[in-house]
């Protein structure tokens, strides 16, 4: 049996269909799971993330009202991922987790995976400690990724 975080992950990738975003109430969705708010923030905050292709959009006064965008064109799901997943730093585990992503969704190739994995992994990082390594890995995944919007995926200059 699913667990309720299950379910309405479920219900709300079934509501989009078609559609690029979804506007919602966390309170209505609350009320219709039988379940706290806070349930529905955490489903939010952990099941539609930019690395798993969504934008949460929320409206201050807005009566707890979102807005949950699939972040289907591939430079805006690289300009998200670059913009609020990456940060100062990161690891080489996320990096991978990341790179994964954009191979399941068909945005860079394997080939280009092991290239970027390569060029991140701590063996290339020459740096004292792991701190160190992981704002260096920060900046060259965010350049590498910067470097893939300049061109199509069909390796073309645009």
């Amino acid at each position: 049996m699913a667990n309720i975080s299950d379910v309405i992950e479920s219900f709300l990738i079934d509501l989009f269909g078609d559609e690029r975003s979804i506007y919602i109430s966390r309170n209505e969705l609350a009320q219709y799971f039988n379940c706290a708010p806070s349930q529905i923030n955490y489903v939010l905050s952990t099941r539609f993330t930019v690395d798993k292709g969504f934008a949460i959009e929320s409206r201050r006064g807005g009566g707890g009202y979102v807005t949950l965008v699939k972040l289907c064109d591939d430079d805006s799901y690289i300009a998200e991922l670059v913009r609020h997943s990456i940060g100062d730093s990161i690891s080489f585990q996320r990096v991978c987790q990341i790179l994964d992503r954009l191979v399941g969704d068909e945005i860079i190739t394997p080939r280009e995976r092991e290239i970027a994995k390569s060029m991140t992994c701590d063996k290339a990082i020459l740096s004292c400690d792991k701190l160190a390594k992981d704002v260096l890995r920060a900046g060259i995944f965010k350049n590498f990724l910067t470097l893939l919007m300049k061109f199509d995926f069909g390796g073309e200059n645009l």
